[in-house]
């Protein structure tokens, strides 16, 4: 005999009892995929490392049916003594379901850890587009600290604030 009771078809546990904190992935996907390759073939014998920028933009949204929306955005430019070598675009996203998560912790979750679990596919994608454009070893990007860059924003945002630091 189980200590738990079963939910119901639409998730929805007995209200004697509170609902149990759930996270499920419902679908992935890619959304936008660009791979930039303007100097080829030159760019594929570069000498050394090219420098890289990398940027990341996380977005999330709720929607009627009470699921949200996780976006990750990737934007990496290689460059070699101001030369372009490549630029990846990608915006990779999630479907998700939250269940018995506490008001005050829904964005975190979404922030955080919607986009850790999205993060190795969308790192294999862009490793994937830089090796079918010809370049050897592919670009492999280093984990995101996603805590980090959802610390920072808010951060911003209270300086931002009025009555916050200047």
């Amino acid at each position: 005999m189980t200590d738990v009771s079963p939910a119901d078809a639409n998730g929805a546990t007995p209200t004697n009892q509170p609902p149990v904190p759930g996270f499920r992935i419902l679908a992935q996907y890619v959304r936008d995929l660009s791979f930039e390759n303007p100097k080829a073939p030159d760019s594929l014998r570069i000498d050394g490392k090219p420098q890289i920028d990398m940027g990341v933009e996380l977005n999330a949204a709720g929607r009627p049916d009470g699921l949200f929306e996780v976006d990750v955005k990737l934007s990496i430019k290689a460059a070699s003594n101001g030369t372009p070598v490549f630029h990846v675009e990608l915006l990779y996203g999630g479907l998700f379901q939250l269940t018995g998560i506490p008001e005050q912790d829904i964005e975190p979750m979404l922030l955080i850890e919607c986009p850790r679990y999205l993060f190795p596919y969308a790192r294999e994608i862009v490793s994937r587009a830089t090796a079918d454009g010809g370049f050897y070893p592919p670009f492999v990007m280093d984990p995101i600290d996603f805590a980090g860059i959802y610390a920072a924003r808010q951060q911003q945002i209270a300086q931002q604030a009025p009555g916050g630091a200047a």
